[in-house]
């Protein structure tokens, strides 16, 4: 949870979303893997969706049938990951408002999808007229303080949480808490507020999608805390709520890199790879074939980072965040790092877009620049190893040796499989300046001597 929501969206039109998704199937074929049956959903008739789009036929005006079928759209999308259905849900929400300006559903639904293709600043602006249209909504509240948690803007966010859970304890709003008390180093709070959003989802009958999301989230927290075996339970659960759901899939894989059981990370990857073609699992499934000896495998899948960010570049699906921290991790493309992440912080102003603009700025050889950075990111005080191996590292660079000894062992404690390659680097470091710190001693007994 710690780490931001992954771009999965942007605004695209219809005929590139597409090409975007059967070219990125084939490019997951060329790498060896095969597209499951719940990648291929996009192609066979949802049943819901055809029904409203039948009932459209005879009823070409009826506000509610577009904003349903808007709604039906956006659960397609989250359950496969398919942006496709995130166009199509926008067209028929912005319908259903042409028709029926004061439809707060509608506008509440948009802003979800406006806040799916990182046009936050919109997002906010109409889950803000949701709200005036409905005050009693608790979901409009929900979608405003997630836009402007990813605008930075930490205290509305927080009030809008607030809002949302007096007005609705469920699924929803206790998972948007956990969000932010896990951002604000509270991942014991975090939790217990998920599992209060995971029993009260089953108890309500909430969407199977809905509730795998939120024990997906619970696995990922217990993962930064270290707690292999916890959050290997939180992902099979919501494996079986949602079977093939590829978030958990890939949050298993992670478990099994951890536990230096390759093949099986390796092979759960794939599987979620083939489901959905993300670069953060491409570039995940090359860091473990890296860590397993395997560097032309490792090799494919970086190339099909890179391929993924290509193609969606080409559809405004922008993964700037994600490259970034890429490249800056793969000492690849230093300068485009820099930019993107530059181009990122445009967007989004949250802790991570300061993290991954330090990152890329120790990466060019800019420590200084790169500290300023990351002391935005660690301004909340969140729990996450990646954020304080970065820290360390950075003060590494500027010789302030306490310092980066004392974040890249705070990143161990939190977590000591934080991340399948960097996790030896962080102990490699520690070590260095065991050595240089025991040399200086050393000459300090000899002057002494002397």
């Amino acid at each position: 949870m710690r780490r931001s929501a992954m771009s999965e969206t942007r605004g695209c039109t219809r005929p590139l979303l597409r090409v975007l998704s059967v070219t990125l199937g084939a490019a997951v074929a060329l790498v060896g893997l095969h597209a499951t049956s719940l990648w291929a959903q996009h192609i066979a008739p949802d049943h819901s969706i055809q029904f409203y789009q039948r009932l459209l036929q005879r009823q070409p005006r009826d506000a509610t049938t577009y904003y349903r079928l808007g709604d039906a759209y956006i659960q397609k999308a989250r359950e496969t990951g398919d942006i496709t259905y995130l166009a199509l849900a926008e067209q028929a929400l912005r319908t259903c408002l042409e028709i029926a300006p004061d439809h707060s559903g509608a506008a509440r639904h948009l802003a979800y999808v406006l806040y799916s293709r990182h046009a936050f600043e919109e997002a906010a602006a109409q889950a803000t007229q949701a709200v005036a249209l409905n005050p009693l909504d608790s979901h409009a509240y929900g979608i405003l303080g997630d836009a402007y948690l990813e605008l930075g803007r930490y205290e509305p966010a927080r009030e809008a949480y607030q809002r949302m859970l007096q007005l609705q304890g469920d699924l929803y709003s206790h998972s948007r808490s956990a969000g932010l008390k896990s951002l604000q180093g509270d991942p014991q709070g975090a939790i217990a507020d998920l599992e209060r959003a995971i029993q009260s989802g089953q108890a309500e009958g909430r969407p199977p999608e809905s509730i795998a999301w939120a024990l997906w989230q619970l696995g990922n927290e217990h993962s930064a805390l270290g707690q292999l075996s916890a959050a290997e339970a939180q992902y099979r659960a919501a494996l079986g709520t949602l079977p093939q759901y590829y978030r958990a899939l890939a949050g298993l894989a992670q478990v099994r890199a951890a536990q230096q059981r390759y093949a099986e990370a390796i092979e759960l990857y794939q599987q979620a790879l083939a489901i959905i073609p993300l670069p953060d699992y491409a570039a995940a499934l090359g860091d473990v074939y890296t860590k397993a000896g395997q560097p032309e495998a490792a090799r494919k899948h970086y190339d099909l980072v890179e391929y993924i960010g290509y193609l969606s570049t080409l559809n405004q699906a922008l993964y700037n965040r994600e490259l970034a921290y890429f490249y800056a991790d793969h000492d690849l493309k230093l300068p485009e790092a820099l930019d993107l992440a530059r181009r990122e912080l445009e967007v989004r102003q949250d802790i991570y877009a300061y993290d991954v603009l330090a990152w890329a700025l120790y990466k060019n050889d800019r420590p200084q620049e790169a500290l300023s950075a990351m002391t935005q990111a660690l301004q909340l005080g969140t729990q996450d190893a990646r954020l304080f191996f970065h820290a360390g590292m950075i003060h590494h660079r500027l010789g302030n040796a306490a310092k980066a000894r004392e974040f890249l062992q705070r990143a161990l404690t939190v977590n000591p499989h934080f991340h399948v390659l960097h996790t030896s680097v962080a102990e490699r470091t520690l070590r260095e300046i065991a050595g240089q710190e025991g040399g200086v001693v050393e000459r300090e007994k000899n002057d002494d001597r002397r």
